[in-house]
């Protein structure tokens, strides 16, 4: 609304649609009319989300064609903008009505708390996505004050925030240098920064939901777990089960099942991947770079499925432990996922095609001293975040010191964390880089 007012009318339509969607198809028995109703429900607000993220990209391609016969695409562009968060907030209207039609969800008869649901403000711009089974009856209790709660939000706040400011938006300087002008930059440059992306991005998403999740806690609502220590992971089915999870879930769940799943032969089992995949790329946006990033990661976890036979327990095999192994594959993963991610960051196939072409030449790097010191900058942040992450992975037992018993432990970790987000924080970075989808 703040940069379109009557923007405001979108999530009005989309919200009065599927509160009476949902009370007609539990009311209805028949079995077509049920369909039919949710079919509307869908449809509405794919429709939504078509207009408004997709008709400029396929007008363009159709505009393609028509260049190729030497004729004039009679379908006119439009000057709209894309609604902050659209893809999030239609995904958790559509699990509404589907979970309503599956009969896992009663009816919200309330329309003021259907609409909190789908208006909550803590993930409204970006997640996680929710699903009606754990948030609508949170909204039907009464939730006092607690200082338990107010103190376990806050703090995860403030985690969030050390990931965005002190990690992403630092790594953000470097990323930008590099990526905006990939001609100028080699091999060297160029890794580092393809790498610093992978850690940016996942500070970015992960802080922001950090932030979402802790904000709902501090008023009492818990929401779910959307990242789990993704890149200790040792195969690329594990990492998209670490990674996004309330989106990775939700295809699986109203997307690879209902096709089959892995219930299928294998062709099919391949097929359904490659399907999901390829809608989680262009659900991200309107760019070829993003179907292209669903693909690779749709290879990625076929190969991983086609040689799994052949890799299980490969420390027996090759007589060396197991923790060599499992080292060798979480770099391997990260170096796969890291690679996927140029086209996600790439402003367009060109600039990606650049990049990887630059790949290849390495040699010094062209950096000033002051990039020099925004790097050393990055490796500690990135030093600090990981010793915090590997504690978190391999010794979950252990006291978080923000909840340690010492009153002077705990309260010396927090405040140390607050003086390091206000001095090492970069207060004059960007939006978060979901608030594009």
């Amino acid at each position: 609304m703040s940069f379109v007012p009557i923007y405001v009318l979108i999530l009005g339509f989309t919200i009065v649609v599927d509160y009476y969607a949902g009370i007609f198809i539990e009311k209805t028995k028949d079995f077509k009319k049920r369909k039919l109703l949710l079919l509307c429900s869908l449809l509405a607000n794919i429709g939504v989300l078509v207009l408004f993220k997709y008709y400029n990209f396929i007008n363009t391609n159709i505009s393609l064609l028509f260049n190729n016969f030497n004729a004039r695409n009679p379908v006119p562009f439009l000057n709209i903008l894309l609604p902050i968060g659209l893809s999030f907030h239609t995904f958790q209207a559509m699990s509404y009505t589907i979970e309503v039609y599956r009969g896992n969800q009663k009816a919200e008869k309330h329309f003021g708390i259907y609409s909190l649901y789908v208006m909550f403000y803590t993930q409204l711009v970006a997640g996680p996505i929710e699903r009606p089974q754990n948030i609508l009856h949170q909204m039907h209790e009464e939730h006092n004050f607690s200082y338990t709660n107010i103190s376990a939000g806050l703090k995860q706040m403030l985690w969030g925030l050390f990931k965005k400011m002190v990690v992403a938006d630092r790594l953000s300087i470097y990323v930008n240098t590099v990526f905006n002008n990939a001609e100028a930059h080699n091999g060297t440059s160029i890794a580092i920064a393809c790498v610093f992306f992978s850690i940016q991005i996942y500070c970015d998403f992960s802080g922001y939901s950090d932030i979402a999740i802790g904000s709902a806690r501090t008023m009492g609502f818990d929401l779910m777990i959307n990242f789990r220590q993704p890149y200790f992971a040792k195969s690329i089915n594990e990492f998209w089960s670490r990674w996004h999870i309330s989106l990775s879930t939700w295809f699986r769940d109203y997307v690879y099942i209902p096709l089959g799943g892995n219930r299928v032969s294998k062709l099919k089992l391949y097929r359904n991947l490659l399907i999901v995949f390829l809608i989680s790329g262009i659900w991200h946006g309107a760019n070829y770079t993003f179907i292209i990033w669903g693909a690779l990661h749709a290879f990625y976890t076929i190969v991983g499925l086609l040689i799994t036979p052949y890799t299980k327990d490969i420390h027996l095999k090759l007589h060396i432990s197991k923790r060599i192994t499992d080292t060798v594959r979480i770099i391997f993963i990260f170096m796969l996922v890291t690679f996927a991610w140029i086209f996600f960051r790439a402003s367009s196939m060109g600039n990606a095609i650049t990049i990887i072409h630059n790949l290849r030449s390495f040699g010094q790097s062209p950096f000033r001293n002051s990039t020099i010191t925004t790097f050393g900058d990055c490796m500690l942040a990135i030093a600090l975040l990981f010793a915090i992450e590997y504690r978190k992975e391999y010794f979950p037992g252990k006291l978080n010191f923000f909840y340690h018993p010492n009153l002077t432990v705990r309260w010396g970790a927090i405040m140390t964390m607050v003086v390091v987000v206000l001095l090492f924080g970069v207060f004059s970075g960007g939006q978060f880089i979901y608030f594009q989808f």
